[in-house]
């Protein structure tokens, strides 16, 4: 079971990065653009959770999982609610700061000192689950920049779009998909502290309910049932679907 979940949440937020990379394909929208990157730094962390599961840490392994998800997954998903919600201005100065932050701690985590056998003593604390133990301090001390940003602007930023469709009782069911968005934000933030607290049985189901719930916030935002769409197959739609099944 602990190999399936993780492979589940990789398999689900690819189909998910490619459906908003095919939205951005099509609208040129700067927040679809950095969803989509988010979403596949989402992919590749639980596909690395996966690796970890099936074969075995290893020191490659480790890094690009902790890379892509203790760093790069909430604060892209993050900014990209930056980009929906705030001035174009503002947002690009914000999305620089975050570039350089990134290259930063790409190089940080790429040449930082990591033995196997700290990693072995890592997965005897937690599990094979991807946590800092193996990593030096001056590099865990990066981490909560990435993901107060990134939480705090996903989370806040649904939670505040939803009052605001609330408030002014303008297209309900967007109440229903920020608040989908929020909920699915902060589960896999929860799994990441319960496993510092050596529970790390929850992580990948937090992981796989987060990644479900925002991906079905995000199909209620788009009014999907009215127009099927497969990414990257322009124009498709529901009556043609419907039409071949006669």
């Amino acid at each position: 079971m602990n190999t399936i979940v993780p492979l589940i949440s990789s398999l689900v937020s690819l189909a998910f990065a490619l459906s908003v990379l095919d939205q951005f394909l099509s609208r040129r929208k700067p927040y679809q653009l950095v969803w989509s990157i988010g979403l596949l730094m989402y992919s590749i962390s639980t596909g690395m959770e996966f690796l970890i599961e099936a074969w075995g840490m290893n020191s490659a392994i480790y890094r690009l999982g902790y890379l892509t998800g203790a760093v790069f997954i909430a604060a892209y998903l993050g900014m990209g609610t930056v980009y929906l919600l705030t001035p174009r201005r503002l947002a690009n100065i914000m999305m620089a700061i975050l570039a350089i932050a990134s290259i930063y701690a790409a190089v940080k985590v790429a040449v930082a000192p990591l033995h196997l056998n700290v990693i072995s003593v890592a997965i005897l604390i937690s599990g094979p689950a991807i946590t800092g133990h193996a990593m030096p301090q001056q590099v865990c001390f990066l981490i909560p920049f990435f993901n107060t940003f990134g939480t705090v602007a996903l989370v806040g930023g649904a939670l505040y779009s939803a009052w605001a469709y609330w408030r002014y009782h303008y297209m309900p069911h967007r109440v229903l998909s920020n608040v989908l968005i929020a909920v699915g934000g902060v589960l896999p933030s929860l799994g990441s502290t319960l496993n510092r607290f050596n529970l790390p049985q929850y992580l990948y189901f937090l992981e796989l309910a987060g990644i479900i719930i925002i991906f079905l916030g995000f199909l209620c935002s788009r009014e999907v049932f009215g127009l099927y769409r497969i990414p990257f197959i322009h124009g498709f739609r529901q009556s043609n679907v419907l039409k071949s099944m006669k």
